[in-house]
């Protein structure tokens, strides 16, 4: 049972320091203003389609699989290290 809370331990610190690293290489979102709607409403019509294909997107997405991957390893962690 002790090398299994290690090995969970280990893989907990991993997807620790890669959600914090994937969390600070994503860049913010660029949220269009009132303005650049008026001016022109279908400029970012295919950016907006393929926004999933972009580094940004992929990023997002990533961020999002890591952070729930820790989400359950923390539930996983508390419970093996208190039974």
């Amino acid at each position: 049972m002790e090398t299994v809370k290690n090995i969970l331990l280990v893989v907990y610190v991993i997807v620790c320091i890669a959600l914090i690293f994937i969390t600070t290489t994503q860049s913010k979102d660029n949220t269009k203003s009132v303005e650049d709607t008026y001016e022109n409403p279908n400029a970012n019509k295919y950016f907006e389609k393929n926004k999933s294909r972009t580094k940004a997107g992929k990023t997002q997405k990533r961020t999002i699989v890591i952070s729930v991957v820790f989400a359950i390893l923390t539930v996983v962690t508390t419970i093996v290290y208190f039974l």
